[in-house]
């Protein structure tokens, strides 16, 4: 999952390195900021003591994935992405949110939390 996150936010700075340069402390750093959260609260989560955080701080990841998900639909609506991107990245934000609602299942399986 950390794995995952890392390649998200390697493959969002090249992405944001043909962004205009009046965006360069708008929009390419609000997503690279965004990008780098998600796999640095994975990390800060999973050296947590107790599985509860561990959730909490998977929980603050998926926050960011969402608010990654609306910068990438803002900057495709101002053309700053090819199509060839566009399904890339999107691909690879569903694949780290599924592998986060699969730990948060896994925690709250082991914790009792499950509904």
């Amino acid at each position: 999952m950390w794995q995952a996150a890392v390649r998200l936010a390697t493959q969002t700075y090249q992405l944001t390195r043909s962004f205009p340069p009046e965006e360069r402390f708008g929009l390419q750093s609000q997503l690279r900021r965004a990008a780098v959260s998600i796999a640095s609260n994975i990390a800060e989560g999973h050296s947590r003591q107790y599985d509860n955080e561990f959730r909490q701080f998977l929980h603050i990841a998926l926050g960011s994935l969402a608010e990654m998900e609306t910068q990438i639909h803002i900057a495709n609506e101002l053309k700053y992405l090819r199509e060839a991107d566009l399904h890339e990245v999107f691909g690879q934000i569903d694949e780290v949110r599924k592998m986060c609602w699969g730990m948060i299942r896994a925690i709250d399986r082991t914790c009792g939390l499950e509904n």
